[in-house]
């Protein structure tokens, strides 16, 4: 007797990318929010990061959260924390290892603040798949002077 072969929904790119995003994001280790990013081209992983302290330092749940603990809403004053954003951290990890990310995607939990929007308008990312907004104006601003697309997606 034959077996009954089961059909599966294969996940569109978006999906499998944002996907992969949001496992990076388990990484994290800020008390705040959980983000996760990859750079792709060509439907090639290029680059992942989370965000965290930086590499060699205690992490905020190890010594606590500063602009928690100021009550600073969120958006405000990235200066005061400890971590790297993920996507600063992807880019970083691809500079590390030699990997133009010209013309790529970023696709990431969290829209980038303006901090991340003016290294990403940089290094040459073309467009940039989000889940979810952040409270940051002039970054879409930014983005979108830049001409790089920016498209939110559902999970």
């Amino acid at each position: 007797m034959a077996k009954k072969k089961i059909m599966r929904q294969r996940p569109s790119w978006d999906e499998y990318f944002m996907e992969m995003a949001c496992l990076v994001s388990k990484r994290s280790t800020c008390l705040r929010r959980y983000v996760g990013a990859v750079i792709v081209k060509e439907k090639r992983i290029l680059a992942t990061g989370y965000n965290g302290a930086p590499s060699g330092l205690k992490h905020c749940v190890e010594v606590g959260c500063l602009r928690k603990k100021l009550n600073i809403p969120s958006g405000e004053r990235h200066e005061l924390c400890r971590a790297l954003h993920a996507e600063q951290n992807a880019l970083i990890q691809a500079s590390l290892y030699g990997v133009s990310v010209r013309a790529s995607t970023l696709y990431s939990t969290c829209q980038p603040c303006v901090i991340c929007a003016k290294m990403l308008i940089n290094a040459g990312i073309k467009e940039i798949v989000i889940l979810e907004g952040y409270p940051d104006k002039m970054a879409m601003e930014f983005l979108k002077a830049a001409g790089i697309k920016v498209r939110v997606i559902k999970k």
